[in-house]
């Protein structure tokens, strides 16, 4: 009888190993005072809640911690077919942790899950770097994850994402909304594209105009402004924060405008999003032109070039607009907050164009 090893069942202990050697030093990088370092290839991540320097005690009377977990959707399937496995990562961490910045949580520590079909030690390096890479952008720590090779449950070349982060925010500055009033200016920031969101149906536009990847698309090609990653707005919004008084933040994800805007706003509350405010960028408007997406659509499917909506008290909207500019994004007013005829109406967008040139 031959010998059966784990190897011919299709799991490479040797290529885990190597990965695991590989992407050391990406996590390494990540690193902050308060990651309890020697971990790295044991069994759970540590990370001290009060830093050596007292970090914590000094900038924070009543910590709450704030958790999410998020993936990066069917933009896998053209970072298969592509062969990009870095840019995916920072995605993966984006869409974590522009979701802590929404309740005003500065990011402490990210986790990730990630499962192959083969494991193939470059991919898992590339994939481990480009998460390195968003940790760094937002400033938060690699403190562990876990690396699957499951044959036979996901084909050869391909690989599936999750990720979890922890921050920290002082309870009495959370970020709820609740403050949010009629007279409020809504500020947008610009997308670095379609983030990760959406591809479900960008990937059928894609298969049925039979579109060319290499073609020109601004100054870019199709192929990357389609891969290009999620922009990380964390670091600048808390420094938004620390000036000005931000009364709601959202993460325009999946569901675009209409969905995401009402999540962070008070019952008896109208978003009116001035949709003449800006333009589509330029693969936004290729995809609405070759796939015959009506404009409603494009709102609830994409961000349509709005990343983040910031709201904010009318008296300090220059001060927003101007703060954000010398941060380096490019961010511009994209309607007001409304009152409801009825005070206990669900929170909702109202699409208002020419309402500011009014």
């Amino acid at each position: 009888m031959n010998m059966v090893t784990y190897k011919d069942s299709g799991v490479d202990i040797d290529a885990g190993n190597a990965a695991v050697e590989r992407i050391a030093s990406h996590v390494q990088s990540t690193y902050t005072p308060g990651v309890l370092t020697g971990s790295h290839g044991g069994f759970a991540g540590m990370f001290r809640l009060d830093y050596p320097r007292g970090i914590i005690e000094k900038e924070y009377k009543d910590p709450v911690l704030v958790a999410c977990t998020d993936g990066v959707g069917t933009k896998l399937e053209v970072a298969y077919r592509m062969g990009v496995p870095d840019t995916i990562g920072i995605d993966l961490v984006a869409m974590c942790v522009n979701d802590l910045i929404v309740q005003g949580a500065k990011p402490l520590f990210f986790l990730d899950y990630i499962a192959v079909g083969k494991m193939e030690p470059d991919t898992i390096s590339g994939l481990v770097k480009g998460i390195a890479d968003g940790c760094r952008q937002s400033g938060c720590a690699i403190l562990g994850g876990e690396t699957a090779e499951m044959p036979g449950f996901y084909p050869n070349g391909h690989y599936e994402l999750a990720g979890f982060s922890v921050g920290v925010a002082e309870r009495k500055r959370l970020i709820l909304g609740d403050r949010v009033k009629a007279g409020d200016k809504v500020i947008g920031l610009l997308s670095s594209g379609f983030h990760s969101n959406g591809y479900s149906l960008i990937r059928k536009i894609l298969e049925v105009s039979n579109a060319d990847l290499e073609q020109p698309m601004g100054d870019t090609t199709l192929a990357n402004a389609l891969m290009a990653p999620t922009r990380i707005y964390v670091k600048n919004l808390l420094q938004l924060i620390r000036e000005v008084d931000v009364r709601a933040l959202s993460h325009i994800t999946g569901g675009g405008l209409p969905e995401n805007i009402p999540r962070v706003l008070p019952n008896g509350t109208i978003a009116a999003i001035d949709t003449n405010s800006w333009s589509l960028p330029p693969v936004f408007q290729w995809l609405k032109d070759n796939g015959g997406v009506a404009s409603e659509e494009m709102y609830r499917t994409f961000n349509c070039g709005i990343g983040m909506i910031v709201c904010v008290p009318a008296n300090q909207k220059e001060l927003a607009l101007d703060t954000l500019k010398a941060l380096g994004e490019h961010a511009w007013q994209v309607g007001l907050i409304e009152r409801a005829d009825d005070e206990q109406a669900d929170a909702c967008v109202r699409y208002a164009p020419g309402l500011l040139s009014a």
